[in-house]
This record gives C-alpha cells, sequence and structure tokens, in this order.
C-alpha cells in the first residue's frame, strides 16, 4: 500500500463481508479466507480519529499561510493503530471519489490520500524519496533532496492529496543529526502540501519526538489520538467486552452459540490487556481452528489452546514464587 496502485487497490476493493441471514453456506475455503482477512471491528479509537480527521481537514482547508493542524495515533503495540490509520484512510479516498468522480473516458483517478512508512534509520532523503515512489516519480542518483522535495510538492500538489499517512513515525530520533534533518523534513512538507497529516507510531510520547524544539512545535500543531488498551469498564460502559459482542457478530461458524465469548470478556481481557490487535488475532485464530477441525465453535479451552504474540504470551503467563 505504499505505492499509489496499491493503495487505490486497497481502498476500492470491497472487504469480505460477514454472513447475512438468508445467504446460502459458504465452503470451508471461503470462510477460512474470510477468518483471514476479516472485517475491521470499529473500536473507540476508530472513531475518534474519524471525527478529528474530518474536522481537521475542513479546518485546514482555506489555510494558507501556516502549517495546518496534525494528529498523532499513538500507544503500545498490537493496539490497532495502523489499523485506525487504514481505515480512516479508505474512508477519505472513497468519499472525495463518490464526490469527485473522474470524468467520463479520463483515465486519470483522484489521488485524495497518500500513505507513507518512516523506512528503518530513515533520513531526510529515504524519506522524501518514499514519498516520490508513491506516485512513481522517477528519481536519479544525481538529484538532491532539494529536488526531490520540490518535485514531491509540485506532483502532490498536482494530483490533489488531502490526506497524508506517516506510519511507524516512533522511528524518528531528532535528537541525532539525520532523525533532526528528517524531522525538519516533515515540518517542510506541511507547510507546503496543503493536506492535512496523520502518525502514527508506538508509545510517541515516550519518544525523543516531543523533546527539545523541534517536539515543541510538534506538539503544537499535533492532537493526540490514544489507540490504548481498551479498559474492561469505563464508568457504566464496557467498552472490550463490546468489541467482543462486534467481533462474535461477525464470525462464520456452523454451532457457535452467540453471547459465548462475551462472558468470557475478563479472560479474554486478562489475556490480551486490552490490545485489540492481539484479541483479534486470538478469536480469528481459534475461529480457523474450529472450522479445520470441524467443531464450529469456540470454547474457552479452544481460546487457551491458542498461543498468541509474546508481548501477549508474556503479559498473560502468571508468575511464578521463587523457591
Amino acid at each position: 500500500m505504499t505505492t499509489w496502485q496499491g493503495w487505490q487497490r486497497f481502498a476500492t476493493t470491497d472487504p469480505l463481508a460477514p454472513p447475512q441471514p438468508g445467504d446460502p453456506p459458504r465452503s470451508i475455503e471461503e470462510r477460512l479466507a474470510y477468518h483471514s482477512s476479516f472485517v475491521t471491528i470499529r473500536t473507540p479509537a476508530i472513531s475518534t480519529l474519524a471525527t478529528q480527521v474530518r474536522t481537521l481537514m475542513i479546518l485546514g482547508r482555506h489555510q494558507q499561510t501556516t502549517a495546518r493542524p496534525s494528529l498523532i495515533v499513538t500507544g503500545p503495540a498490537a493496539a490497532g493503530k495502523t489499523t485506525a490509520l487504514l481505515h480512516v484512510g479508505r474512508a477519505c479516498h472513497l468519499a472525495h471519489t463518490r464526490k469527485n468522480p473522474p470524468p467520463t473516458g479520463s483515465a486519470r483517478a483522484a489521488v485524495p490520500v497518500a500513505y507513507v512508512l518512516v523506512p528503518p534509520g530513515a533520513t531526510a532523503k529515504t524519506l522524501i524519496t518514499e514519498f516520490a515512489r508513491y506516485l512513481g516519480i522517477p528519481i536519479t542518483a544525481r538529484m538532491t533532496q532539494t529536488q526531490i522535495t520540490d518535485t514531491v510538492c509540485h506532483t502532490y500538489q498536482a494530483a490533489g492529496v488531502q490526506l497524508v499517512l506517516i506510519d511507524e513515525i516512533h522511528r524518528l530520533n531528532p535528537r541525532t543529526t539525520t532523525g533532526a534533518q528528517t524531522a525538519d523534513l516533515i515540518k517542510d512538507l506541511t507547510e507546503r502540501l496543503p493536506a492535512t497529516f496523520v502518525y502514527a507510531g508506538i508509545n510517541v510520547t515516550d519518544t525523543p519526538l516531543f523533546t527539545g524544539t523541534r517536539g515543541a512545535q510538534l506538539a503544537g500543531r499535533a492532537t493526540l489520538v490514544d489507540c490504548g488498551p481498551l479498559p474492561a469498564r469505563h464508568g457504566t460502559h464496557h467498552p472490550f467486552r463490546d468489541v467482543i459482542t462486534d467481533i462474535e457478530n461477525n464470525l462464520d461458524l456452523q454451532h457457535h452459540k452467540p453471547g459465548t465469548l462475551p462472558r468470557h470478556a475478563p479472560y479474554l481481557h486478562q489475556r490480551t490487556a486490552g490490545r485489540i490487535g492481539s484479541l483479534t488475532r486470538l478469536i480469528r485464530q481459534a475461529a480457523i481452528t474450529a472450522i479445520s477441525d470441524g467443531t464450529e465453535r469456540i470454547t474457552k479451552a479452544a481460546l487457551d489452546a491458542v498461543r498468541l504474540d509474546h508481548l501477549a504470551e508474556t503479559h498473560h503467563r502468571p508468575r511464578t514464587r521463587n523457591r
């Protein structure tokens, strides 16, 4: 998805749909494929991000003199940050193309969204090269960073890019010379491009991104969207259990009894530490196993049998007393 062609395929390809009442039963292969990709569960973080992005895009639409306000999606690993970023980006892409369809017979499609990954050990030149690669802008070895940046800014404006998504922002370290130059490049892009910038990274507030003069500038322009673990309870609400219910409602199992998984909400919260990424992986793996072995239902024993990511397993492992 870090090229325009790949992003367009992602944004315009309908995701596999959950089973609907009255639909004919799907084959084992179809149901395995469905649980492998699955639907995007709308978490509180996704709802907050979607609202904030819409508001900031309107707020910055006619701003000319300074960088537009931006957003930073932050949280621990496996918390659903990239999922939230991609979901909102796809929604923006589809909304824009619905309102602005290309003229009849035109081969040129609108380019409302750009999605860029910060490369490991990023320098200003390697990052701006990623921006160029997204739109297929030809780059030669002799081109300077300034030349590439000028070309990128001209092409992005001509293409009508309105939303720039930058993932893995925690890889930047402004305390180093190359990191500082890369941070300055991003600031330059936010001032030259008429687009809203949204960043995503692991525990961004704990990284050097918010330190020093550059960090103060970023903190003064960016709103944080916390994509942290969901609490088991928030006032009178049970957000984690609500997400479990949504996941269960979208399963395609022949003998699974509705309400089974929400009853195990305390266990699932303890098992995953409230991380959405770990939760969806756990339930999807259990569903795939249930289809493969013919049981067609998820039980607590089936959930126990699934080995999760190391982070979740380390959290879940009970402490033993020193003997």
